[in-house]
């Protein structure tokens, strides 16, 4: 049964010097998704020797943004972005195609404080919604990373204080909701409706030693992959960024 694994590390140079890709490690990934990579894959070398097929989305501008898809096994093709040019550059996007199934890693822009950027964000969404859909049309998906929302009022500590900030506004919730409602299914959720289970903290607060956090990073699969969906988890006890490592375990193959 596949693991797929999914962690916005806030710079993989970083992480790696930190020996905190490690601990990811343990859990045998058949695919770990990355954001928020900040490097070109000549950068880094080989990251885990398990996952020797690597994937990368970079961007123009140098230490910024980038995803990635580490693979125990080759793909069948791989797209760098979804022909929308603010994402391609920005690398946001990676997806890589397995027999049954695809792979999306996704680092979804950010509002930014006082929501300047909110209209472009939202016009990302609506052209990220039509690209996974169009995918899933050819075969089911699975997109996993940084969706930069926290989607109810569960997915978040202080729901009342942020109600109007960036990742938490009435119009970010129900752009993701519409993306759900695309034909696609939050997998943690699906099976966990407990609260206070978070995957990013402010480092400025040192919200992580309260645990006053955000669920904003999601793995998230095709309606017909529901029934070979096992297990979902957040792996909150893993250090190493701002974030922590997400993942599922499907039945059946890639």
């Amino acid at each position: 049964m596949p693991t797929i694994l999914s962690w916005n590390v806030n710079g993989l140079r970083a992480v790696l010097s930190k020996g905190s890709l490690d601990a990811v490690a343990r859990h045998r990934p058949d695919v770990l998704c990355l954001q928020e990579v900040r490097a070109r894959a000549d950068q880094v070398g080989q990251v885990l020797p398990r996952l020797p097929h690597q994937y990368f989305a970079t961007t123009r501008k140098p230490g910024y943004s980038g995803t990635a898809v580490l693979s125990r096994t080759p793909a069948l093709s791989w797209t760098h972005g979804m022909g929308h040019a603010v994402s391609d550059d920005e690398g946001r996007v990676v997806t890589v195609e397995y027999p049954t199934l695809y792979v999306v890693s996704v680092y979804v822009p950010n509002s930014q404080r006082g929501l300047p950027r909110l209209p472009f964000r939202l016009r990302w969404d609506k052209s990220y919604r039509s690209y996974v859909s169009a995918l899933s049309e050819k075969k089911p998906l699975v997109f996993c990373g940084d969706l930069n929302v926290a989607h109810e009022e569960i997915d978040i500590a202080r729901p009342r204080e942020n109600r109007m900030n960036a990742g938490f506004t009435d119009k970010e919730r129900r752009s993701f909701t519409r993306l759900l409602g695309a034909g696609f299914i939050d997998t943690f959720r699906a099976l966990h409706d407990e609260g206070e289970c978070y995957t990013w903290w402010s480092l400025a607060t040192r919200a992580r030693e309260r645990n006053i956090g955000w669920r904003i990073d999601y793995v998230c699969i095709s309606e017909a992959l529901r029934p070979r969906l096992r297990q979902a988890w957040i792996m909150d006890s893993i250090m190493g960024s701002d974030h922590c490592p997400i993942g599922i375990e499907l039945e059946g193959e890639l």
